[in-house]
């Protein structure tokens, strides 16, 4: 099951999709593996064995808690996701348990993929002003891939912002799986794309 459309798809289309997208398809003991730090994830044997890789990218967005802010609501409002051949309903919530569709152009037609907000965490310290916010997303039948995708924005102790995407995925489609190489190299150009929107939304916003 692949869902397809020729034109940009619709509310009312990715309403469908998702209709129709059923249950998680990965392992329900991987379910929120992305919410643990990455060298967690490096040395976790269950993971490779089941044939997950990890993907990921962690970019400097600037400084200071309004540049966090603005990164935060970046996020909320799925900035990170506002590219040309690339998208997210903006006004879906990034709530536990929200379906929605990540909607992908791929030479002609569109792809469709269904995916659950896993968790949603938040922290802040205002002691030390630290604070993060992030979530995590996991694919459902009908996606090409299998896995989990957490999307998080950081203030450090040195007053710096980072925006971080840490993902594992496997094919789940003998689409996905016969251009898996193609499918790592995409998931790297919409890391470095997905970064320049954030830092784009964050600094303009500041001007």
């Amino acid at each position: 099951m692949v869902f397809l459309c020729w034109d940009r798809p619709s509310p009312q289309e990715q309403k469908a999709c998702i209709n129709k997208s059923g249950a998680f398809n990965y392992d329900s003991k991987f379910r929120g593996a992305t919410a643990k730090p990455l060298s967690y994830l490096q040395e976790d044997k269950e993971l490779s064995k089941d044939g997950f890789l990890l993907n990921h990218a962690r970019v400097l967005v600037g400084s200071g808690l309004e540049t966090y802010e603005k990164g935060k609501s970046a996020l909320q409002t799925w900035r990170h996701f506002g590219l040309d051949w690339a998208f997210v309903d903006p006004k879906t919530p990034i709530q536990s348990g929200v379906k929605f569709c990540v909607c992908l152009k791929e030479f002609l037609p569109w792809v469709m993929m269904p995916l659950e907000v896993v968790y949603v965490h938040e922290t802040r310290k205002a002691s030390k002003a630290l604070a993060s916010f992030g979530f995590g997303s996991g694919t459902l039948q009908g996606h090409l891939l299998a896995g989990e995708e957490r999307f998080s924005i950081e203030l450090d102790q040195n007053n710096q912002v980072w925006y971080e995407i840490l993902s594992l995925s496997k094919p789940a489609h003998f689409l996905s799986f016969i251009g898996y190489p193609y499918v790592k190299l995409r998931q790297k150009y919409f890391a470095h794309q997905s970064t320049n929107a954030v830092v784009k939304h964050s600094t303009a916003s500041q001007q």
